[in-house]
């Protein structure tokens, strides 16, 4: 199945509820000062921040009265091309290679069933592949991890549990380097972000990887849960002070009846998407794409 199709499925939820909403909004409100305060009701309703939504309204009136058109069709394609502009104002980073790309996000979100998912995606991809079980503090985590990366057939780097998540990022740096691995993913803790000690742990290791491994591509990507909704992004906010995030990851959105938040994360904090899980599969996580989402949100 394309990303189209899969993102397609697992917005579907999204896109029954905001489609919905917008046949009736055409059907009820003529396109003027009423319908536009409307429109933006039902982007909130999605998650969309009010300060996005405000501004997405903005400069669909604003275009929609220059070229004085009232038509539904018009109207709606240039909401999706705003929306998509707004997702693309955050340009998801080209990959370069050697690549080392750190995991970060709450409890519970699904950072290490996704480090599995995007194993096997670079394997696809021709690249060699280790990752670094880093997460020591979580019962089982580091077995969970190992079990993940024997489906994507990569290797793994670990440490007993309840040691120093820094050690294990040092020995995984090392190994990489010295085997010459396109792509190290590090799996972390699911971090509480109110918990200070774990987010200089965080920080800790992050300063390991600059140290150690000055020549490779640092990629930081926040894991996000997509039912999370508009807590996501005091979740990003936080982590972007602690660690300079690259990127998102998006998981469970095939859960999610909203997701609009996505929107905000790019056109506010100038954070891209780069990839989006779509199901419970080790294939189903694919690249980002703001056209698609877009399509598919709608």
């Amino acid at each position: 199945m394309s990303f189209f199709g899969k993102i397609k499925d697992a917005l579907k939820k999204t896109k029954e509820g905001v489609a919905l909403k917008m046949r009736q909004l055409f059907l009820k409100n003529k396109i003027g000062d009423a319908f536009y305060e409307e429109l933006e009701e039902i982007l909130i309703s999605a998650d969309v921040s009010v300060r996005t939504a405000e501004e997405v309204v903005a400069e669909v009136k604003e275009e929609a009265i220059g070229n004085k058109v009232k038509d539904e069709g018009y109207v709606t394609d240039l909401l999706k091309d705003i929306l998509e502009e707004t997702l693309n104002e955050a340009p998801v980073p080209k990959f370069e290679y050697p690549a080392v790309m750190m995991f970060v996000g709450v409890n519970g979100v699904g950072k290490t069933t996704t480090i599995g998912k995007i194993a096997n995606h670079f394997v696809k991809e021709k690249k060699s592949v280790t990752v670094a079980a880093a997460d020591t503090f979580r019962a089982a985590a580091i077995d969970q991890l190992a079990i993940w990366a024997d489906r994507a057939k990569v290797r793994v780097v670990k440490h007993e549990e309840g040691s120093d998540p820094s050690a294990v990022v040092f020995d995984a740096v090392t190994s990489a380097k010295a085997r010459g691995t396109d792509v190290l993913l590090i799996d972390t803790a699911g971090r509480l972000h109110v918990k200070e000690n774990l987010m200089n742990e965080l920080k800790k290791m992050d300063r390991v990887v600059e140290r150690e491994y000055p020549e490779a591509h640092f990629y930081k990507f926040l894991v996000l849960d997509a039912t999370t909704g508009q807590n996501a992004y005091s979740q990003a906010c936080v982590f972007q002070e602690a660690v300079d995030l690259d990127g998102i990851v998006l998981t469970k959105l095939d859960g999610t009846a909203k997701g609009g938040f996505v929107f905000s994360l790019c056109g506010e904090l100038g954070i891209p998407v780069v990839f989006a899980g779509v199901g419970e599969k080790i294939d189903d996580i694919e690249p980002f794409d703001a056209e698609q989402f877009v399509e598919g949100f709608f």
